[in-house]
């Protein structure tokens, strides 16, 4: 179980950076004031593809690691 200590922040920071990038690509639709820098919505694009990546790879180790453990009770079982 402490494995999956690592991959369980990893998929908490993918959806923080998701959620950021996503909230920047409705701000984007909306008008900008005078004066007020607009949203880069290809940065905003680049990051929910990292944050996706991140996720994924996130995954595969809590998966990796569920399997590790299972393999050492079935060794010690």
């Amino acid at each position: 179980m402490l494995g999956m200590i690592q991959p369980l922040n990893g998929l908490r920071n993918a959806e923080t950076q998701f959620t950021q990038a996503a909230n920047n690509v409705v701000r984007a639709a909306l008008p900008t004031p005078p004066g007020q820098d607009s949203v880069d919505l290809s940065t905003a694009a680049v990051s929910m593809l990292q944050a996706r990546n991140s996720f994924e790879a996130n995954v595969k180790v809590a998966k990796t690691a569920d399997d590790l453990d299972k393999t050492l009770l079935n060794m010690i079982g």
